[in-house]
């Protein structure tokens, strides 16, 4: 099993008029609205600024290739003065009865141009205070909406002292317990099954408030040396749990894509793992 790319590609580029969006758009999530009939996308965007703020924005389709930009300012953004002061990224969506459920990665303080190693002076935590100040950790954060232009921000999901993020719900309960994916950086290395970051999963009565995760799978060859993690939610057919997960080899340093069957009633079981990536990038 292999993807191929869209020879339409790209569908959404980074857009020159809007200053919070003119250097990058990507890790988007899309679902389906049937009401409207249409593919909804929300994407991460940051502009070419010292600080980076990241934030989302909102376009829609009738295709699921053709998309139109439907705000020139953010669908959702920091609170500059809160837990997610820093961005709103990586987002994932999932429906419960008439809501959308997003998950969305944040850190406290802006992260700046990350790729560089330059000063952030405005990162000044307390040296005593908590873990998600002082490494500007990540934790994932839930919020709700109707019509992907209004939302009630929930709070955090994960624990502040890790730094968590692809945090992923499946789209039901099972037996009555919401059911989360999540890639805990920390929890790797000396004292844990996996060597490097692997992704576990939890359940809950209440999806704000977590029982303890379990590890539910570790890179295995080659392209998954470095650390996994969960891609999108997954998708229920008649023989499990379709999940698409990523991997990142130690030797380039490259995203690489592959997939799990997980058992329908048991989503701690895995069924099937593809020992090959299913998507690459090209040379």
């Amino acid at each position: 099993m292999k993807l191929n790319r869209s020879e339409q590609n790209p569908i959404l580029s980074a857009n020159p008029k809007n200053e919070w969006e003119n250097m990058v758009v990507l890790n988007p999530a899309v679902i389906f609205d049937d009401q409207r009939q249409e593919f909804v996308m929300l994407y991460r965007a940051a502009g070419d600024t010292e600080k980076h703020y990241i934030y989302l924005g909102l376009a829609t389709s009738k295709d699921g290739i053709h998309f139109t930009r439907q705000s020139d300012k953010p669908i959702l953004e920091p609170d500059y003065e809160g837990a997610d002061g820093g961005c709103c990224e990586d987002p994932r969506l999932v429906k419960f009865g008439d809501w959308y459920y997003l998950t969305y990665a944040s850190r406290p303080y802006a992260p700046g141009r990350y790729w560089l190693d330059v000063p952030k002076p405005w990162i000044d935590p307390p040296q005593s205070g908590p873990a998600y100040l002082k490494y500007n950790n990540s934790a994932t954060f839930l919020a709700i909406t109707q019509d992907f232009r209004h939302y009630k921000k929930l709070g955090r999901m994960t624990d502040s002292r890790l730094d968590d993020r692809d945090v992923i719900l499946f789209p039901e309960t099972i037996d009555g317990k919401f059911v989360r994916l999540s890639r805990p950086m920390n929890w790797a290395g000396k004292g844990f099954e996996n060597e490097k970051p692997a992704i576990w999963i939890a359940y809950s009565g209440d999806v704000l408030e977590w029982g303890s995760p379990a590890l539910l799978m570790k890179g295995e060859t080659w392209w998954e040396s470095k650390k996994i993690g969960g891609s999108c939610p997954p998708i229920k057919t008649e023989y499990g749990w379709f999940h698409l997960y990523h991997g990142v080899a130690e030797k380039d340093d490259s995203y690489r894509v592959g997939a799990i069957l997980l058992d329908l009633k048991n989503p701690s079981k895995i069924i099937a793992r593809t020992k090959d990536p299913i998507f690459e990038p090209e040379a």
